[in-house]
């Protein structure tokens, strides 16, 4: 299935449906959403934090409940737009939320302290390197014991010593804040969750449990949108990145293009697929973007994968005298142990926000360049051409029908990898 993109997900909710690229402010976009400037009655602090989440779109969020998240989760379940989902392990509401990120936009995972939060830490690591906005929650020791010389638990038994998980947050998310006081908390929340947003990462806010079901009057005032800011293409670099792109394809024989996981990141799958179509290219994933484009698109091939590419894809794309890698990484699992065939000379890669052609030959390369303003440029300057695509059709061989097992028979592998094929379209922790 094809998965709308972050941006797409975020943006349906933050920002108009006309496309611009200065400041944008949280709307609502339902007649529904006009209650939740409304409170009926006074908000906590828990739930001021849920209203929060429920206006990016975190309708679920992810959790396990623990003697400090409490009270935190009871207010949060008071959300009539926000609602809790239990798993039996931290790790798994981890992964939860990364799949929940990967799917609507934005995910969010709450645990108790230091026992929750670095069960949850593998999972919140692994959303950062996927680049997923997951804000994970936590609740925290009272706001008297954090800076007394108290002996709490769940802690590592040192008096004096209760930022043992913020400090192993600090490597694997975008920004960290502790909530102490209520005065400046509404802040503090909306520092957190628009990092989350602008920087694709996830986020790590700490809630002291003594203030979880206390009201503050911030919480009551209807509060000021999300402002968040895309980075915007410079106007130079854009035009001269797409003439020397077209350019360079122009006279090439059989160009190809790749797809690679950063799509997501960029939001520029429609994009894509659009300037492949402008093309003529016949076009391949890389493993980390399967399901982020169409894979029964007439150009489609299938996973570039070096040694364990789809049949006959390597081929293509290896004998290509240029190719284009769209969203890109090249790390040792993307190539197959680095076990690509590829010449930098015959390559451009584009990245969320780079473009380097032919290895930046000649100063080829381009920064300041928005992934998605790049291929809608290209698409209207680059010159068709469906040779290799010709070349694919005529190496590509159906894949043979596996029979499922007759009943009362053992299952066969190959029923079953069938099937996983089938069902597993992303890559990543979550799946």
């Amino acid at each position: 299935r094809h998965m709308p993109s972050h941006s797409q997900q975020v943006s349906s909710l933050l920002i108009p449906t006309t496309p611009c690229f200065g400041s944008v402010s949280a709307h609502p976009s339902t007649a529904s959403m006009c209650d939740w400037n409304q409170p009926t009655e006074p908000r906590t602090l828990g739930q001021h934090l849920a209203h929060r989440l429920s206006q990016i779109g975190v309708k679920h969020f992810f959790g396990v409940p623990g003697d400090y998240n409490l009270q935190l989760l009871d207010e949060l379940v008071k959300d009539k737009f926000t609602e809790g989902r239990w798993t039996c392990n931290e790790l798994n509401a981890g992964y939860a939320a990364d799949g929940y990120a990967r799917a609507t936009g934005v995910g969010a995972v709450v645990v108790t302290y230091t026992v929750g939060g670095l069960s949850v830490i593998n999972a919140v690591a692994g959303a950062y390197a996927e680049n997923l906005p997951v804000i994970c929650i936590t609740g925290a020791p009272n706001s008297n014991d954090i800076y007394s010389n108290h002996l709490v638990h769940h802690t590592i038994a040192r008096k004096g010593s209760m930022e043992q998980e913020l400090h192993c947050m600090r490597q694997v998310t975008c920004d960290q804040v502790i909530i102490s006081q209520l005065s400046d908390a509404h802040e503090q929340i909306d520092h957190a969750i628009s990092a989350a947003l602008h920087n694709s990462k996830p986020v790590y806010i700490a809630v002291c449990a003594n203030l979880a079901a206390l009201h503050h009057p911030s919480f009551d005032a209807s509060p000021v949108p999300y402002s968040i800011t895309p980075k915007r293409s410079n106007p130079a670099s854009l035009e001269q990145a797409v003439r020397c792109a077209a350019a360079f394809l122009a006279g090439k024989q059989k160009p190809v293009a790749v797809g690679g996981g950063l799509l997501r990141l960029a939001g520029a799958e429609e994009e894509f697929v659009r300037l492949v179509e402008a093309a003529q290219y016949p076009f391949a994933v890389m493993a980390a973007g399967k399901g982020l484009v169409p894979e029964d698109h007439p150009q489609w091939m299938g996973t570039y994968w070096g040694q364990i590419s789809s049949p006959f894809v390597a081929e293509v794309v290896e004998s290509a005298d240029a190719a284009l890698f769209v969203g890109a990484q090249f790390n040792d699992y993307a190539t197959a142990g680095n076990s690509l065939n590829l010449q930098q000379s015959r390559m451009i890669k584009v990245e969320p926000y780079r473009v380097v052609i032919a290895g930046g030959k000649g100063g080829q390369v381009f920064g300041c360049v928005r992934m998605d303003d790049f291929l809608c440029g290209l698409a209207e300057a680059i010159t068709p051409n469906d040779t290799a695509h010709q070349i694919f059709k005529r190496l590509w061989v159906p894949t043979p029908v596996v029979e499922p097992s007759e009943e009362g028979s053992p299952l066969r592998t190959k029923v079953i990898c069938a099937w996983v094929g089938t069902v597993i379209l992303s890559m990543g922790p979550s799946v």
